[in-house]
């Protein structure tokens, strides 16, 4: 049996259809006033954002590569510096370690939540140590509150990667409670087509509490510009644009409410997968809700290259997020590494397939998805 409507990774048309009137009126207006970069709907944008997260500082920036880039450079790393980060992660995040000259350093993560593994960080500092990335991967935080002790114990910046976790709240264990990206010296994403808060282009944006190391920021993401044509450091050009910043107020609106609809989806899957032996469903954290950017399932003694292609057959979409870890590709292979040095890592490259996951997902669509599923493993 074969889907009788189109199924999608992600369903964005069927977002716009909602958001529609103000979407095209915003893009409109900026077509009309040619203000393209740096008009009022970024600095809209801007104020909304820092509202949303209670930061201090939201720099927009042209992607969320970008922003992980122009955050280390603010910090001032240096060639040569080390800097901690996941295996299993997408590749931009030891990307712009290496660009930058840095050396990247990565760790395991844990098997239940996919999050980096602290103790594997503190394995691993050394004299040269600059930094940690934690990646908050598939929609929520990796463990912050120990991140950051074990930061200040060893004197050490934390930037955030929080591209697939935007909204997502860290609770601590006195009850304090803080959104992603703004627990580090730094949090940094991206607002691509698909992320839970994406645009219809490429966007980013960097964040921080810190008054000095915004002002580096946003030289840095603006040619090193103080002022006009006074040029302090050396930067990059990377600009949110105007048509983006509508898109992205429209959205942020309903942020909250596009992650309610989110878990909903993964609670169906939950409940329809509950205690099959064969499917190992995510692990929600203690400390951190989940915005459900991706519903990834690990697979237990079951095909996936074949179950996919039969999901395929019947029109239900799947994906995996990652095939191969960052310390087997060989971009990043390095005497530091072997097979085997990472066997988590390795494990969830090998078992993971998320499914269908978006806001516009209905009932009939989710049964159809998790009856046929359940058939054929």
């Amino acid at each position: 049996m074969v889907s009788a409507k189109k199924i999608q990774m992600v369903d964005l048309k069927g977002q716009y259809e909602k958001i529609k009137t103000e979407v095209d009126e915003g893009i409109q207006n900026v077509i009309n006033s040619t203000a393209f970069i740096n008009g009022p709907s970024v600095k809209e944008f801007q104020a909304s954002f820092e509202k949303y997260l209670n930061a201090k500082h939201v720099i927009p920036c042209a992607n969320g590569t970008d922003a992980l880039q122009i955050a280390m450079m603010a910090l001032g790393l240096k060639a040569g510096d080390e800097v901690i980060t996941a295996s299993f992660t997408y590749v931009a995040t030891a990307e712009v370690i290496g660009l930058l000259g840095l050396t990247p350093v990565l760790v395991d993560v844990y098997p239940d939540t996919f999050d980096i593994d602290i103790e594997a960080i503190e394995r691993n500092i050394t004299p040269k140590t600059k930094a940690i990335v934690p990646v908050h991967l598939f929609g929520q935080c990796a463990d912050m509150e120990r991140i950051m002790a074990l930061a200040k114990k060893h004197n050490l910046f934390v930037i955030e990667d929080v591209a697939q976790a935007i909204g997502a709240d860290y609770t601590f264990k006195d009850g304090t409670v803080k959104k992603a990206g703004t627990i580090g010296h730094v949090g940094c994403t991206s607002f691509f087509p698909s992320k839970n808060l994406g645009c219809y282009g490429d966007g980013g944006a960097i964040y921080t509490n810190d008054d000095n190391l915004a002002t580096q920021l946003k030289m840095i993401a603006h040619h090193g510009q103080s002022v006009q044509y006074v040029h302090d450091v050396l930067g990059v050009n990377s600009r949110l644009d105007t048509i983006q910043a509508v898109v992205l107020n429209a959205k942020l609106k309903h942020l909250d409410e596009y992650a309610a609809a989110r878990n909903k989806v993964a609670d169906h899957y939950d409940k329809a997968f509950a205690n099959n032996p064969k499917l190992k469903t995510p692990v929600r954290a203690k400390f951190s809700n989940h915005v459900f950017h991706q519903y990834t399932l690990q697979l237990v003694n079951v095909d996936r290259a074949k179950l996919r292609e039969q999901l395929a057959e019947r029109g239900i979409p799947a994906m995996i997020y990652y095939p191969i870890p960052l310390h087997m590709q060989k971009a990043y292979t390095s005497d530091r590494y072997k097979q085997g040095d990472f066997p988590v890592t390795e494990k969830l490259c090998a078992s993971v397939l998320s499914l269908p996951m978006h806001t516009e997902l209905d009932e009939e669509t989710l049964s159809f998805i998790t009856k046929t599923v359940l058939e054929l493993i």
